[in-house]
């Protein structure tokens, strides 16, 4: 497939996905991106781990913004866990430390099965 074909084809994923589609793609983002941290980290390409951690934290953010906090305790506590998982990949760039990576990627992978259950039942 043609880089052109594909990013059209992304473009209507995108464009025609519902917010619930929208936020598992921004976590299959984030995991991925995260995954490939740990790549770069174990092949010591320190530079590629910083740019691909930076792109997981840019998806947390988008996250976090999507969160609508005036709706009660549910949305508090996913600010505050997103806030967590922020923070632990701006240690993991920090420190170039696998382990936190890992972490995050832990959570973020939890929290993407819980918003795929509640997209399946919407």
């Amino acid at each position: 497939m043609s880089t052109h074909a594909f990013q059209t084809y992304k473009q209507v994923q995108v464009s025609t996905a519902s917010e619930g589609e929208l936020i598992l793609m921004l976590f299959d983002g984030a995991i991925r991106f995260a995954n490939q941290a740990l790549n770069c980290l174990k092949e010591s390409e320190l530079s590629g781990a910083n740019d691909k951690l930076l792109k997981a934290q840019d998806i947390i953010y988008e996250l976090i913004l999507a969160l609508d906090l005036e709706t009660g305790e549910i949305a508090q506590n996913l600010y505050r866990l997103y806030m967590f998982i922020n923070r632990l990949l701006i240690q993991a760039n920090v420190s170039k430390n696998p382990e936190l990576v890992k972490q995050a990627v832990r959570l973020l992978t939890e929290l993407r099965s819980m918003w795929h259950e509640v997209v399946a039942q919407v």
